[in-house]
C-alpha cells in the first residue's frame, strides 16, 4: 500500500496561440486604422516679386481667410468685430508691443478685413507690421 501522495502537476496553460491572436488584432488595426491630418487654414497667397524677408523668432500671425474670418496665431477669433480682434490680439502679444506683425491675407480676402486687421493692431500700439506673399511661378 502506498500512502504518499502523488506529486500534483501544475496546470500548464499554453500562450502561443494568445500571442498569436494578439498580433493578428495587431495587424487588424495598424491595416484599418486611417491617418488624417489635422485640419489647416487654406489661405491662398498673393503673389509679389521682391526680396525675402528674415523672420524672427517670436512674431504675431494675423490669418485671414477669403470670407474675412480671422485667426491669431492659427486659433480662429470667433467674430470680425474690432474690439474681439483687439482682444486676441491683446492675449497673444501680452506685454510685447514690439513684436512684428504678420499679416496672411487670402488674395481675394475684402480689403476691409486687412484694414481691421492693421487698425486693431495698431490701436494696440503694434506698428511693425507686414504681409506674406508668395512669388509667381518662373516662366
Amino acid at each position: 500500500m502506498n500512502l504518499r501522495p502523488h506529486p500534483r502537476k501544475s496546470p500548464e496553460v499554453d500562450i502561443t496561440p494568445l500571442i498569436d491572436v494578439v498580433f493578428l488584432l495587431l495587424i487588424f488595426f495598424m491595416v484599418s486604422t486611417t491617418f488624417d491630418r489635422e485640419a489647416q487654414i487654406l489661405v491662398e497667397l498673393p503673389e509679389a516679386t521682391g526680396e525675402e524677408a528674415q523672420h524672427e523668432q517670436k512674431e504675431l500671425d494675423i490669418t485671414i481667410d477669403a470670407s474675412g474670418i480671422f485667426y491669431i496665431n492659427q486659433q480662429e477669433v470667433i467674430n470680425t468685430q474690432i474690439e474681439t480682434l483687439k482682444r486676441a490680439i491683446q492675449k497673444a502679444v501680452g506685454d510685447d508691443k514690439d513684436l512684428p506683425v504678420i499679416i496672411n491675407a487670402d488674395a481675394r480676402t475684402p480689403h476691409q478685413s486687412v484694414m481691421t486687421a492693421m487698425d486693431a493692431a495698431s490701436q494696440l500700439g503694434l506698428v511693425r507690421m507686414t504681409f506674406s506673399a508668395h512669388r509667381p511661378p518662373a516662366e
